[in-house]
């Protein structure tokens, strides 16, 4: 069983309550939970602190069997014990999932075929761990003295060139596959041997700004 943690804490300083934002004519974590629950065997599962949040959950399909501990939810709790709390109650509940989705409802915007996609990327490479990405410009610099760039600029490379080894990607934050064990092991998302899932460029768009929010709407109108 792969379990499918939709993370939805109910405080959030870019943008106010925006896990309820409407967003193209629904609640934004709606369209999350809707592309996960299109997916078959994915044990859907909301975590949030927030009453609000876990009815508009519930009434678009999740399971939320209980509300996050206060001490999960404050403004500096990483993801990464939120997965670990939602693993220890399934298991109690249900039998230990074999492996975590996790999905940020922040970034609404995914292809139709892309968490079955990722599923099957996920068990036909055999990693342990795969991250959600983007590709990005190979032209970026890291700040210093002097600052260094991430590409030879004796040798500046043209697009078309580019090759596997010299294609950079910026990770989304959309999603993430990982064994159960990662998390238990590492206490981290990623561990072990990780592999890349490449997503369309649309859909590394984040909700932070009222901006974003223009953006995701537009492209989720289709």
């Amino acid at each position: 069983m792969t379990l499918c943690v939709i993370p939805a804490r109910g405080g959030s300083k870019g943008v106010p309550r925006k896990n309820l934002l409407e967003v193209a004519g629904k609640p934004l974590i709606v369209w999350t939970i809707e592309q996960a629950l299109a997916v078959a065997d994915l044990d859907v599962l909301v975590s949030t602190d927030d009453v609000e949040i876990a009815e508009v959950a519930r009434a678009a399909g999740a399971r939320v069997p209980w509300l996050r501990p206060d001490e999960l939810a404050q403004d500096t709790t990483p993801t990464e014990p939120v997965v670990r709390h939602a693993i220890e109650q399934v298991s109690a509940e249900r039998g230990r999932p074999e492996a975590v989705m996790l999905l940020q409802a922040t970034s609404p915007v995914r292809h139709d075929d892309t968490l079955a996609r990722a599923l099957s990327e996920f068990a036909g490479t055999g990693v342990d761990s795969m991250v959600g990405v983007v590709e990005q410009s190979p032209f970026v610099w890291q700040a210093g003295d002097p600052p260094v760039a991430a590409y030879d600029v004796a040798a500046r490379p043209r697009r078309q060139d580019l090759t596997d080894e010299t294609r950079r990607y910026r990770e989304t934050g959309s999603l993430y596959v990982t064994r159960t064990e990662v998390y238990e092991q590492h206490d981290n998302r990623l561990g072990g041997r990780i592999g890349l899932f490449v997503m369309a460029e649309d859909e590394g768009i984040d909700i932070d700004t009222e901006l974003d929010v223009a953006l995701a709407a537009a492209r989720l109108r289709g």
